[in-house]
């Protein structure tokens, strides 16, 4: 695969000056005297089939409006006819209104028959809604509320959905209720999963997240929900399968571990990878030390995988596989 990356800065004739921009501006800050001090950053993410001329046409399309490209990926497969590309740049809301640089990429994006064209701008734009799943493990929802707490993932949490239930007196319990996020406890058997229970509860989310969800979600319930799922597993898939899977891996004197975060599909464990994480382990770990780095690993590559899918990062590429920029 080959990997092309434009570092230039785009001005309105092309690439041509090299504009330095420290990050610390995107929120405000002009560039000199004569530009507005309203610039905001946006991102934008493309799919088509490759053609002559993408990039100058998205680029020419930013610079048109007055804005500057901050960094600029692009991803053409070998021998593969596909164009992928991540941009991120600022812009002056005043001179280019939110629904116009939606409409501006749009036509584009007919002009080549695009898969996927999608802009998003983090200070104007809606928070993605997301609600939680989980079983008894708390690890994954400890680190995600905190981090939503402190700012660091970019989500409204709708709710929180658990098959095994938790006293209102748990640290996770009051955390929730502090925060006004409703927790709701679905009791789960093999024979009746509550599917339409939890679809009722998730209708108004953007995507879901399985935080330790150990339970399998039917075609149907994918079919009906028809958004993404985010799953994370304990481990490099494939992997040990089956109950315990840190203790068999333990037992089996293994050298390193892992997490793999993916898409749920109706095929266990095999949808589209999104992050993957390892961590090196030796004799001189016991079963504690053992499962903690498991943990770690778990909760460091779901959030990852969350605020990369976020930040519109993750672009579906072939039929099982992504583009993560």
């Amino acid at each position: 695969m080959m990997l092309r990356r434009i570092s230039e800065r785009v001005s309105s004739s092309g690439f041509a000056k090299n504009w330095i921009l420290k990050s610390s501006r995107f929120h405000g800050e002009s560039l000199d005297s004569s530009v507005s001090p309203v610039l905001i950053p946006g991102v934008h993410v493309f799919h088509c089939q490759d053609a002559v001329g993408i990039v100058a046409k998205l680029s020419d399309c930013i610079a048109a409006k007055g804005g500057n490209i901050l960094g600029y990926d692009v991803f053409v497969p070998e021998n593969n006819n596909v164009f992928y590309s991540r941009s991120e740049f600022i812009f002056d809301p005043v001179k280019w209104p939110r629904n116009q640089v939606d409409q501006d990429f749009q036509t584009i994006a007919q002009t080549y028959g695009a898969m996927n064209s999608v802009v998003r701008v983090p200070s104007i734009d809606p928070k993605y809604k997301i609600a939680l799943l989980l079983s008894k493990q708390d690890h994954c929802l400890v680190e995600m509320l905190h981090r939503w707490q402190d700012g660091k993932l970019p989500v409204d949490i709708t709710c929180v959905i658990s098959n095994h239930e938790r006293a209102s007196n748990t640290h996770v319990r009051r955390f929730l209720e502090r925060h006004g996020i409703p927790y709701h406890y679905v009791s789960t058997t093999k024979e009746n999963k509550r599917e339409d229970e939890i679809l009722e509860f998730v209708q108004d989310t953007d995507f879901l997240v399985l935080a330790r969800y150990m339970q399998i979600l039917s075609g149907n319930f994918l079919e009906g929900y028809g958004k993404d799922v985010i799953n994370i597993h304990h481990g490099l898939l494939p992997s040990f399968k089956g109950g315990n899977p840190a203790k068999q891996a333990f037992d089996a004197g293994v050298k390193l571990i892992g997490a793999t975060s993916h898409f749920v599909t109706e095929e266990l464990d095999s949808g589209p990878i999104i992050e993957q994480m390892v961590e090196s382990v030796s004799h001189r770990d016991n079963l504690r030390s053992f499962v903690q780095k498991s943990e770690d690993l778990e909760k460091k590559c779901l959030t990852k995988a969350i605020k990369s899918y976020c930040e519109l990062r993750v672009l579906p590429y072939g039929t099982n596989k992504t583009v993560v920029f």
